[in-house]
Parts: C-alpha cells; structure tokens; sequence
C-alpha cells in the first residue's frame, strides 16, 4: 500500500492507498475520487510499518480495497462509501 502523511495543527493525517489505484480519478455522480494529487502520492509500506504510523496519527484515511479491509482488520472503520467499487474510509482517531 502506498503511504503518505500530512501534519496539521490538529495532529498527524495519514493517507493509505492501495497500490494499484494510485494515478487515477473514479467518479460516480457528484461523488469524486482523484488519486492523482499529491495528496495521495507517497512510498510503498507494509502492513506493520503502517500499524507503526497509526499510534501517531489523528485522522486516518484509507482507500481501496487492500486498505480499508486492513483498516477494518484492525477495528478502526465503521463508515465506508463507494466510489465505482472503490471503498474509502475516514476515521478520526
């Protein structure tokens, strides 16, 4: 998964991403998922380097399907939309 951070004033966003979506933009009606920001860009990490991230973030934002079932193997998603069969999740930590 691709992994990239934001710092804020309110604390750390990680943004997690699933390899093989990044560099493309997903629409469905007035609902938008454009994966080619820099937003999105970041390195390859795994799954125990991402759990590592987690204890330090606030906001945790994960998209596709590899990410937000890992999200949801940790416990931490309750809410998921869908974009063109794409899951994203948001979760304030």
């Amino acid at each position: 998964m691709i992994v990239n951070t934001k710092k804020t004033p309110e604390g750390l966003i990680l943004i997690v991403t699933d390899s093989n979506i990044i560099n493309q933009k997903f629409e469905e009606g007035k609902k938008q998922l454009d994966l080619t920001s820099k937003f999105y860009q970041g390195e390859e990490k795994s799954k125990e380097e991402i759990k590592e991230l987690i204890n330090d973030a606030h906001i945790l934002h994960l998209t596709g399907k590899e990410a937000v079932a890992f999200g949801k193997e940790l416990n931490l998603v309750e809410n998921i939309i869908t974009i063109k069969d794409i899951p994203h999740a948001e979760v304030l930590l």
